[in-house]
């Protein structure tokens, strides 16, 4: 009796062992799989030089201030213009900046792009932001821009995911609360990260750009690809990318160092200012007043506002 419930035993432990372990290999290979696809579905990344690693990971934004000729209204108003790049972790499903560490965590080259000008006795205030992989191997993960102005406020937001989707708030009627989603295309958002990533990489000839998010918004045309001309030329140390829109009527001129790392040095944007038949033709313009590596997001303190004097703000 006792040497056949050793037997049974001896049995079926050896059972639960063979079906433990087939459990066990059929959760790894699930795993690997599902590990397989997911890095099938990450894009291959472009190798970092020791320069860019060296000047983006020290631990400090770049801040440019520009002198701004702002076309509106058919008129030119003169203002200030400051481009801030910095990298940081960003979470690709959440899409915001990640406070942690973590594998799936995208290191972004974010660009925070503002403009202050007057137009008469009221400000304009319009800012950007656009967070652009750093191995340069696939579209910005997301742009927004809001824009505040005495009649009122406006935001938009685009979000790359399977499609691109689109979110906007307005208070002009027709313009109100929009979403609606949009297949993948350059961005004319993304193309000032990109040169300060890799300008050979940049498109060239024809193609189809989604214009600036300021642009549409200011100009109140339709969210969607227009077909652009793009070319790059370089003269005395300085290139310029030029995308020219000809339904809109509109050529954009990004002017930047030939070497690394790459300084934007001004831009100028031509475009039909004003609405409806009496719309002139004008040039809005930006031209660099000083750059600082710094981390700014430490000097939050009165004694640091004297910061903005060596940036000529």
């Amino acid at each position: 009796m006792k040497t056949s419930v050793l037997t049974f035993s001896t049995s079926f432990l050896l059972i639960l062992l063979i079906v433990g372990c087939k459990k066990e290999n059929n959760t790894n290979a699930s795993s690997d799989a599902a590990t397989s696809t997911k890095m099938k579905e990450q894009p291959p990344r472009n190798p970092l030089s020791e320069d860019f690693k060296g000047y983006w990971y020290a631990g400090k934004a770049e801040i440019t201030s520009y002198e701004l000729s702002q076309a509106r209204y058919g008129e030119i108003r003169k203002g200030k213009s400051v481009l801030i790049y910095v990298t940081e972790p960003f979470l690709p499903k959440e899409q915001v900046k990640a406070n942690n560490s973590n594998l799936e965590n995208v290191s972004v080259l974010k660009l925070n792009a503002t403009k202050k000008f007057l137009t008469g006795i009221y400000p304009y205030s319009i800012m950007s932001s656009t967070f652009y992989p750093v191995y340069d191997n696939q579209h910005a993960i997301k742009t927004s821009l809001s824009v505040q102005e005495w009649c009122g406020h406006v935001y938009s937001q685009l979000n790359n995911r399977e499609k691109f989707e689109f979110t906007s708030h307005s208070y002009f009627e027709g313009e109100a609360d929009q979403a609606f989603n949009l297949e993948k295309s350059v961005m004319e958002n993304e193309i000032w990260t990109k040169i300060r990533i890799n300008p050979d990489n940049l498109p060239i000839g024809e193609t189809s750009i989604i214009p600036s998010l300021e642009f549409l918004r200011l100009s109140h045309q339709e969210v969607k690809p227009y077909n652009a001309n793009t070319q790059l030329s370089s003269q005395d140390g300085i290139t310029t990318y030029t995308i020219s829109y000809p339904e809109l009527e509109r050529t954009l001129k990004i002017n930047f160092t030939n070497n690394f790392p790459y300084h934007i040095e001004s831009w100028t944007e031509e475009f039909k200012s004003g609405f409806g038949p009496n719309a002139k033709k004008l040039m809005t313009s930006a031209t660099k007043i000083k750059s600082l590596k710094t981390a700014y997001w430490q000097q939050n303190e009165n004694k640091n506002v004297i910061l903005r004097d060596s940036l000529g703000l």
